[in-house]
């Protein structure tokens, strides 16, 4: 069955040609620390159901020292110049768009068809193989219209992920730490805390730890999806649902929108927060922070209010 398999070597190969023009770019100063970092990745993707977890774990303190010591850099490595370029804008239009747009559709259409082919798509990831069908598509379709050398699509992509940096690895290791910390036992530890913390039979003081909880561990661990395990176990499933009898979908569903509005407020959220700074050069790295902790405090508010409307009707 096509699965997690295919998307990871889609992925894989894809760091591999990054790898390749990372280490023959000769505009980056740092580009074999640049190769070795894009490297390691197709090394995860390709191949990282056969090397074990002893072989996975060398393989992530591996990226994590290359980006700890600075070793990466950003190349300059042409592709089309600002004239062909501006003859494209002119000529195409909108229609420039139509690849893009060729990824989402082919995503919902391939949703809804693969549905029909149990025995061909896992079920359980007929979404992303969609999706990755559409950005094969896109690409073919892109290499049809636009006629560019073999490598271009490729070195524009390098030249995004060495705008990002490191941060790109961000998401998923945070998303695992919440798993770790989860069969650490780490949730019973802050139960047993916000226990002590909360008086004897407080619906609101419950409410209030839940919510701020997860805003609070979001903006240390910089992802929501980390913050739930750790917070549910800790305080909305023995106390919000098993004390006070609360609304099971609605507690999950407002206690991740209460982790969203820590993700606004944290840098640990690297590709809500950081990653735009650098995509756009801002000189203040910062500055999208500052820019949403006006609208994430009001939100969380209006969260701990809604949770505690809602929740317990």
């Amino acid at each position: 069955m096509i699965g997690t398999n295919f998307i990871y070597k889609v992925a894989g190969l894809m760091f591999a040609m990054f790898a390749w023009l990372s280490a023959t770019d000769r505009s980056n100063p740092k580009r074999f620390g640049s190769a070795c970092f894009y490297a390691l990745l197709a090394v995860s993707f390709t191949i990282g159901d056969r090397i074990g977890d002893i072989g996975n774990g060398v393989l992530v303190l591996g990226l994590v020292a290359i980006a700890g010591t600075g070793a990466m850099g950003r190349g300059a490595r042409g592709t089309t110049g600002a004239v062909e370029r501006q003859a494209d804008a002119t000529t195409r239009g909108n229609r420039l768009f139509l690849p893009a747009l060729v990824i989402p559709v082919t995503a919902m259409l391939g949703t809804l068809a693969f549905k029909a082919m149990p025995a061909l798509v896992d079920p359980k990831q007929i979404t992303l193989v969609a999706l990755t069908c559409g950005v094969l598509l896109a690409l073919a379709i892109g290499y049809a219209w636009f006629r560019p050398s073999p490598a271009t699509p490729f070195a524009e992509g390098l030249r995004l992920m060495d705008g990002v940096g490191w941060a790109a690895v961000l998401p998923q290791m945070l998303a695992s730490l919440g798993a770790v910390f989860a069969l650490a036992g780490v949730g019973h530890v802050v139960g047993g805390i916000a226990g002590t913390a909360i008086p004897e039979g407080s619906l609101i003081g419950a409410v209030l730890v839940y919510a701020l909880g997860m805003a609070a561990f979001t903006i240390v661990m910089g992802n929501a999806f980390a913050a739930f395990p750790v917070m549910f176990a800790a305080v909305a499933m023995p106390l919000l649902i098993g004390r006070h009898h609360g609304d099971p979908a609605v507690i999950a569903a407002i206690g991740m929108l209460a982790g969203f509005c820590g993700t606004l407020m944290t840098p640990m959220a690297a590709n809500f927060n950081l990653v735009p700074a650098a995509l756009l050069d801002l000189k203040d790295k910062g500055a999208v922070i500052r820019a949403q902790v006006p609208t994430a405090l009001p939100l969380l508010a209006v969260n701990i209010v809604l949770l505690y409307w809602l929740g317990f009707r």
